[in-house]
């Protein structure tokens, strides 16, 4: 438990190691898992994320964290919390988000890690508010978003989705400490 920042009941969370990269290009090349995104990325860009969440927690105690099951330290994606600065009204803002290993969708850790991190914002970091932004059509995590009792606060045009018209269309999602 000493590895981790903190834990959920089958959770640990932690900062990025670059022995992450591998089983990170495995999720972000996986078709599937990037069904909601632009394109899948390259072992490169994999750890260009890595770096910058490293870089990001290093600064601000916040980061899309590695995540791993506690009882056989699998690492299975990330779930975490990501300053965001695009141009949008809601901007900067705290967003929270997750990408599992298909292996581990369906039982329940987006939403048990989502929760862990709400906490870990709200009472650590004494966040004000944390948000989380998917394309319409990605029903899987706006169905996590609700199930962690955020609240729908609008739609819109992500402004840098506009190449992509089939993930453009955003929702905005809000949670108040």
């Amino acid at each position: 438990m000493q590895n981790y920042l903190f834990t959920s009941n089958r959770l640990g969370f932690r900062n990025w190691k670059k022995s992450d990269v591998d089983t990170l290009h495995e999720i972000n090349s996986n078709e599937e898992v990037m069904r909601y995104f632009p394109k899948t990325q390259n072992k490169e860009q994999c750890l260009d994320f890595i770096h910058r969440m490293q870089k990001q927690f290093y600064d601000k105690k916040l980061c899309y964290f590695a995540v791993e099951i506690i009882n056989t330290k699998e690492f299975i994606g990330f779930i975490g919390l990501s300053e965001q600065t695009y141009a949008a009204e809601f901007n900067p803002s705290i967003d929270i988000g997750w990408r599992l290993h298909p292996n581990f969708w369906g039982k329940g850790f987006a939403t048990e890690g989502a929760k862990r991190c709400l906490e870990y914002g709200f009472s650590q970091l004494k966040l004000k508010e944390i948000v989380s932004v998917a394309p319409v059509i990605n029903i899987p995590s706006i169905l996590v978003m609700e199930k962690i009792c955020m609240k729908k606060v609008k739609e819109f045009k992500h402004p840098l989705l506009s190449n992509f018209p089939k993930i453009e269309p955003c929702v905005l999602y809000s949670i108040n400490s």
